[in-house]
């Protein structure tokens, strides 16, 4: 057990992960040595930043504490902390079923965490970060919460009401991690569209993103978790005029049948999402959609999954992801709906889905053969370079592998690749001299 270091472990999303690591810079201004995700915690104190999203997420994060509290009761460690999503939503039944912790804390409150140590925090560092990423890259959030309804979902339950961040303060984090290395910059929020609707009473993420596409030394831009519904157009004309932002964007479409639209509630309808993704690709011409879609939600009929199947071979998403319906409590489905479709039918869409679309992705790769790009590079594996194209977004998308033959390519750096193979997940290139 090594004392005045502290291990923290983050659970979850990449929101999750921005909120640890700023969580880490305030322990390190304090003194505290910390680690993040150690393979071997040994630390006298554990954080652990927990997810409280679908059944699974929690059953994890869940098993998670538990190990700690065994770690605590055999001595291996002297506190043992919880902050996060899963204990905003339940913080008081944790209390009570998991005495060993020393104390629990929601999303938002873990600046208390500091206090309960009897150290302070640091205005200084209000917009600062230790990041866990590569150095090259970094998440930026610039919203918490949801003002969406959609059926299924607790997260509103969990983190309230859309919260923009001012503009400026956005923008200043972003100048402090140019200055500290950072070149990339994957753009998140609950739902990204609805930005700035509570500070400005407009969307303001086109203004905001040609803004940061301005600053010196800003080399991609990339976005996640859109919303389809009151879309807004000029974002694409910004995608358009600035080559640092990546013709990328990840929307969540949940389904296309308008009968599970409107169950869910997504205030969009099968043509309006046809038109959309029409536009998207005739207005940023190369553009790569990548999107997340639900199986099994209460009222889906063999019919409308077929409708998602059409869908899905009709648009030819260029990453998808998808997952089975869980009935989460408090939501709307769980009071209006019946949870009627049994598990193995709603394993057996998802494995539908999944094994379409791994056909649709292996053809699009192999359609990238001989073509050039180009990559920045993450890390060396064995005996490969590891990089990403603009179209990539780390830890979900595909990677494209330079052998190593004498190379000296460096991490962070940006180079010219041609690509000469493919996999089902991955792209083989070589260096364009």
């Amino acid at each position: 057990m090594k004392k005045n270091t502290i291990d923290l472990i983050t659970l979850g999303c990449s929101k999750n992960l921005v909120d640890s690591e700023k969580l880490m810079k305030q322990l390190e201004a304090n003194g505290y040595k910390v680690t993040h995700d150690a393979e071997y915690p040994q630390g006298e104190i554990a954080v652990i930043n927990t997810c409280g999203f679908i059944g699974d997420a929690k059953e994890e994060s869940i098993n998670m504490i538990l190990e700690f509290c065994q770690a605590k009761e055999e001595g291996r460690l002297k506190k043992l902390f919880v902050m996060g999503c899963l204990s905003e939503r339940y913080l008081q039944e944790l209390k009570v079923e998991i005495p060993q912790v020393d104390k629990f804390y929601g999303k938002f409150n873990w600046k208390e965490l500091l206090q309960d140590l009897g150290k302070a925090y640091h205005d200084e560092y209000a917009t600062s970060r230790y990041l866990t990423t590569p150095a090259h890259y970094a998440y930026l959030k610039i919203s918490e919460g949801c003002d969406r309804k959609c059926s299924y979902c607790a997260i509103p339950i969990i983190t309230g009401r859309h919260v923009s961040r001012p503009m400026e303060d956005i923008l200043a984090e972003v100048r402090q991690l140019v200055a500290e290395g950072v070149k990339e910059f994957q753009v998140i929020a609950q739902e990204l569209t609805y930005y700035g609707m509570d500070l400005y009473h407009k969307q303001m993420l086109p203004e905001l993103i040609e803004r940061m596409a301005l600053i010196p030394g800003v080399e991609w831009i990339r976005l996640h978790y859109a919303y389809p519904a009151h879309f807004p157009d000029r974002l694409l004309e910004v995608m358009r005029n600035h080559d640092n932002v990546c013709n990328y964007l990840d929307i969540a479409l949940q389904h296309i049948s308008d009968n599970v639209l409107s169950k869910m509630r997504r205030q969009v309808t099968k043509d309006e999402t046809y038109a959309l993704i029409d536009r998207l690709r005739r207005e940023v011409p190369g553009i790569h959609l990548r999107t997340t879609l639900m199986v099994g939600h209460p009222g889906e009929t063999e019919q409308d999954f077929e409708e998602l199947k059409e869908f899905v071979r009709k648009v030819r998403f260029d990453r998808m992801g998808a997952f089975a319906y869980s009935e989460e409590e408090g939501t709307y489905s769980a009071r209006m709906y019946e949870d009627d479709i049994p598990q193995e039918i709603k394993q057996q869409r998802l494995d539908e889905l999944m094994e379409l679309q791994q056909e649709i992705a292996a053809e699009m790769s192999q359609a990238k053969i001989g073509k050039e790009y180009r990559v920045m590079i993450d890390r060396k594996e064995g005996e490969y370079f590891v990089g990403r194209t603009e179209f990539d977004s780390p830890e979900v998308d595909p990677e494209v592998l330079i052998k190593d033959e004498g190379l000296s390519l460096s991490v962070g750096c940006f180079y010219q690749v041609r690509v000469i193979g493919a996999d089902d997940f991955d792209l083989y290139a070589t260096l364009v001299s």
